[in-house]
């Protein structure tokens, strides 16, 4: 049930003499030989088991190929790590950032490895509704509790701009996607006019994690409905927390939607709440007014479409050899259909 690594792709291997020499001088406590398998999971930034001595460790490093430094800064993801762990234990434990580039050829960091199950796209035996229900609720809660975080205590008060997030998101999002763009598909293209003309109103400010999903979460192997740690921070910033609910909601497919989408996760299993109760929910829970939803889940499908085009672009360039990426154009189309049937009822 728990999450194991394998061989590592083509493309995508370590230079194992430089980085065994690195630990060994800089984490403490370190001693023995490296192994390095990798997680083969994830479209983003990379993570790999190490196996130092008889100790476990996780390294992250961005992606081969990627120029978009902000969305793949590893120094601003362990610092976020570093302060989150005395108030929101649901991180795994940061130990060692390495700027060096010629270790690694990027910068990387390592943290503790956590053993827990992830769920991805295949469920569970013994996963009954009740279950997914509880482990539905189980996530929830642990976004509710990261909004409800006094940011600044946790010394992340200069981590993002909160004023003004939401236009910066739209305008962003819409550059990215008019770079990468690979082909004309109508519902991204009307999502950025429709986004731009409907900023709804300012309605706070929390830290966010950016791309909250069941696969970014590490449950307790002896009790699924208990969140162990949140992983993946490099999207995370201060923001509108709508928005993080927006990004989620964007990943939420449901029974009846298109097969490709479902593909993102389990959240069309029964049991699991659907998008609109989801919003309820989380409206009972902190008492926000999410009468502009539909607005954010737009932004929601519309930012998970243009991160796919991003790595496709990339795969079509010849930046990534994962022939798992040469299948995204079909999942961006869907993204697009989504986009238009959101606009055009009003229903999330």
């Amino acid at each position: 049930m728990t999450d194991q690594p394998s061989a590592i792709r083509p493309g995508e291997e370590l230079d194992i003499p430089r980085l065994q020499a690195y630990l060994l001088d800089h984490l403490p406590g370190a001693r023995g030989s490296l192994e390095v398998l990798q997680f083969p999971r994830g479209f983003s930034n990379l993570t790999y088991l190490l196996r130092l001595g008889e100790q476990e460790l996780v390294l992250r490093r961005p992606p081969f190929g990627a120029q978009i430094k902000t969305a793949h800064d590893m120094g601003r993801e362990f610092r976020i790590l570093s302060a989150l762990r005395p108030v929101y234990p649901k991180v795994p434990r940061p130990l060692l950032y390495c700027a060096d580039e010629s270790v690694l050829g990027a910068p990387f960091y390592v943290m503790e490895r956590l053993h827990g199950v992830i769920l991805r796209t295949q469920p569970l035996e013994g996963m009954t509704p009740s279950l997914m229900r509880g482990v539905c609720e189980a996530a929830l809660n642990a976004m509710v509790e990261l909004h409800s975080l006094d940011y600044q205590k946790a010394g992340l008060a200069d981590l993002g701009k909160p004023e003004g997030y939401v236009e910066r998101q739209v305008r962003g999002w819409t550059e990215r996607y008019q770079k990468a763009r690979t082909e004309e598909i109508p519902g991204m293209e009307q999502a950025m006019a429709w986004l731009a003309a409907h900023i709804p109103p300012a309605t706070g400010a929390a830290l966010i994690h950016n791309d909250f999903k069941y696969d970014n979460l590490i449950l307790d192997p002896s009790n699924l409905t208990r969140v162990l740690a949140v992983l993946d921070w490099e999207m995370a910033t201060l923001g509108d927390p709508l928005m993080d609910l927006g990004t989620t909601l964007g990943y939420w497919a449901e029974e009846d939607d298109p097969p490709g989408l479902k593909s993102f996760g389990l959240t069309h299993l029964p049991g699991n709440l659907r998008r609109a109760e989801l919003v309820e929910l989380y409206a009972a829970r902190t008492g926000r007014d999410v009468s502009h939803m539909l607005f954010y889940y737009v932004f929601g499908l519309f930012k998970v479409g243009v991160i796919m085009q991003q790595i496709f672009f990339r795969y079509q360039k010849g930046l990534t050899q994962d022939g798992r990426f040469g299948m995204l154009i079909h999942l961006i189309r869907e993204m697009g259909q989504k986009i238009q049937r959101a606009i055009e009822t009003g229903k999330i």
